[in-house]
């Protein structure tokens, strides 16, 4: 049998992965169409800020699943790998500079979903705490510059070590990750929808529930997609 999904944070899912496509179709009309467009604050806020929604919902719903966390965790580690070769191979080959991804969104949601089993028993005022921790001790870190190379996915990074166009440390990301489980063993402890008498089945709602059910998909095609449609359209 099936099990329900929660349609609110498949449609959450799907908004973030649509607010990522707009902020990369910007990205990518300066980049390779020679646009420069003069973006408002709130704009530039949700494309600093926006994907901690993005990391908050992965730690509700790691809360939903038995055992299969870490496996799907591995996944999404390797699809960052993926990104990573594509990424070196643009740079190295087709001269794309400042496009490499180290230790992208991908790279650290599925570090996270794998570290998350260890946690996965504690109460949920401890997830949060150490959460808390996580992201305090991760924004004191951007502070710092280091004489390694090698520290940058905890969030230590060296000034000779170019981290990429897309990094996300596992400090402070991790806490927002246990934020989120923390929300997922209060809110969503009996793993049913918050708001059950809302029509889900709406246009508007499954459409956003399906970008959500596929997301990791939609992260890793739409790049490619929007760079091919910007350089025919303005190459």
């Amino acid at each position: 049998m099936t099990k329900k999904r929660i349609w609110e944070l498949d449609a959450l899912r799907g908004i973030c992965i649509i607010g990522m496509i707009v902020v990369h179709l910007f990205y990518d009309l300066s980049a390779f169409g020679g646009k420069s467009i003069d973006l408002p604050k709130w704009f530039l806020l949700i494309r600093q800020y926006g994907h901690i929604l993005f990391v908050l919902i992965s730690g509700i719903c790691a809360t939903l699943t038995a055992s299969t966390t870490f496996k799907r965790g591995l996944a999404v580690f390797c699809a960052g790998l993926l990104v990573s070769y594509v990424t070196f191979f643009m740079d190295c080959v087709l001269g794309i500079t400042n496009i490499r991804i180290w230790f992208g969104i991908l790279h650290m949601l599925g570090v996270c979903m794998m570290l998350y089993p260890l946690f996965r028993k504690l109460p949920y005022w401890a997830t949060a705490l150490i959460g808390v921790i996580f992201i305090v001790l991760g924004y004191w870190m951007q502070t710092l510059t280091v004489s390694v190379d090698f520290l940058f996915p905890i969030g230590l990074r060296s000034a000779a070590f170019y981290v990429g166009s897309d990094f996300f440390p596992l400090f402070p990301g991790f806490g927002w990750f246990l934020i989120g489980a923390a929300v997922g063993k209060t809110a969503y402890r009996k793993k049913e929808s918050l708001l059950p008498g809302v029509n889900a089945d709406c246009m508007i709602f499954r459409f956003f529930r399906f970008i959500g059910r596929h997301s990791l998909w939609f992260y890793l095609l739409h790049q490619p997609v929007l760079t091919a449609v910007v350089l025919l359209i303005f190459a």
